[in-house]
């Protein structure tokens, strides 16, 4: 009997373009295809049945994510070269005749058969869409995973958003110091002085709450919708000695009160509002503004044919998130009656900081592993390694919009110079810039 590998190519080939866009191993031992492609090894029969029963993405996800394929050496890379390939080639339907031979080669090879099941750890959400419910579940069911997950993944900021890197990275620089240089930029462009009161909106485990509270002297309404994080923003805040400068809600955020704040943030929060909800969501930062209040919102984008995050990822890491192009979201701050100053795109530095965390999970896998399970641990190296690759190519994008509330005469109580350096001179002063 041929080996495997060499009907699999075949099989492959009806709905192939040109040749293989990696180098397939297959379960019996035997390879085909390039020999300098990307290797991905198959476990057996069951990667490319889940890919029958559910085409595209998630179905070659969950091969991945239940140990029925794997990818030798760096998974973003291997990804990368294999979808450049196969968006060059394309993929065909083939006729009568093709789909006979690739039903042949399909039975053959043992991939007919029931759907293999899925591998735990997907989100079943129920309600209405962005209810505060549904929110609170979509939220749990990514940021509660554990607090011991997250201190693994991050750096100890605990800062689960894009970095801001000032300097190549080295032994004297790394995360730690590029999310901390982030923290300084968000302050800066909001003119954070000791006092003000800022409205810190999905304030995640505390690093831009505790940051201004213990940097600039301001006073923190924290809000999240997780219980884990609430916690642990109350007890952190303690330990930094802070405690009586940042107050944590947990509520969603329809439901935060009051007004007349210096300032407010919301640090990659905006995607989990949802499409119909971000109108509601912009007037209500606007009413929680004083004037001449000032607003940073950092947040990712897709293309405009592109909205979502993805199957994979709503599926398994975040569910019911919604991204939009850069200019729809300026728009829609506008709309509520902000005025955008300036916009910063930090889409290089988020390849960088999800680098870093590929990096983390890498090096401390088997306490991953230990504490969560290999799948879970298998969701989010894939989950990282893809979206590394799609700020790398510019399907995805994460900006800064810094926005203010304007006075009913128009007064924005900004100088006309820049909003902010845009290096935080105040950590490195003295310092040669690199």
């Amino acid at each position: 009997m041929r080996p495997a590998a060499d009907r699999l190519a075949d099989f492959l080939g009806h709905f192939l373009d040109g040749p293989l866009p990696v180098r397939l191993r297959a379960w019996d031992g035997s390879e085909a295809g390039p020999a300098d492609a990307p290797l991905v090894a198959l476990r057996g029969p069951e990667a490319l049945r889940r890919l029958l029963w559910q085409p595209g993405e998630l179905g070659l996800a969950e091969a991945y994510v239940a140990g029925d394929l794997d990818v030798e050496g760096d998974l973003a890379q291997a990804l990368g070269r294999a979808g450049r390939t196969a968006r060059d080639q394309g993929i065909r339907r083939p006729g009568a005749a093709g789909l006979a031979s690739a039903a042949v080669l399909a039975a053959g090879l043992g991939l007919a058969g029931p759907p293999p099941q899925h591998p735990h750890g997907r989100a079943r959400l129920t309600g209405r869409l962005h209810s505060a419910s549904r929110d609170r579940a979509a939220i749990s069911h990514h940021y509660d995973l554990s607090n011991e997950f997250y201190a693994l993944l991050l750096d100890p900021t605990m800062a689960y958003s894009c970095a801001y890197w000032t300097r190549p990275a080295d032994a004297s620089y790394g995360l730690a110091d590029a999310q901390a240089d982030k923290l300084e930029l968000i302050c800066g462009k909001l003119g954070l002085r000791a006092g003000d009161r800022l409205l810190d909106v999905g304030c995640g485990w505390g690093s831009l709450a505790v940051h201004a509270a213990r940097e600039h002297g301001a006073r923190v309404t924290a809000v999240t919708l997780s219980a884990a994080q609430r916690d642990f923003v109350t007890a952190r805040a303690v330990r930094e000695g802070v405690a009586e400068l940042v107050a944590v809600q947990l509520r969603h955020w329809r439901h935060i009160d009051g007004g007349g704040y210096d300032a407010a943030a919301a640090i990659e929060m905006g995607e989990h509002v949802g499409d119909a909800e971000y109108p509601e969501f912009a007037a209500l930062l606007h009413a929680a503004l004083r004037p001449e209040g000032r607003l940073l919102v950092q947040q990712m984008s897709r293309g405009a044919n592109a909205p979502g995050g993805g199957r994979f990822i709503e599926t398994y890491i975040a569910p019911d998130m919604h991204m939009r192009p850069l200019g729809r979201t300026a728009d829609l701050l506008e709309a509520a009656g902000l005025e955008v100053r300036s916009v910063e795109s930090l889409r290089e530095h988020y390849t960088r900081t999800i680098d870093a965390w590929r990096a983390n999970i890498e090096d401390r896998w088997g306490d991953i592993e230990d504490l969560v399970g290999e799948t879970t641990g298998r969701v989010w190296r894939l989950y990282l390694a893809g979206a590394s690759l799609a700020f790398a190519e510019r399907r995805m994008g994460v900006d800064q919009f810094l926005a203010v509330r304007p006075t009913r005469e128009g007064a924005s109580g900004m100088s006309a110079g820049p909003s902010a350096p845009s290096i935080p001179a105040a950590r490195y002063a003295g310092e040669a810039r690199p």
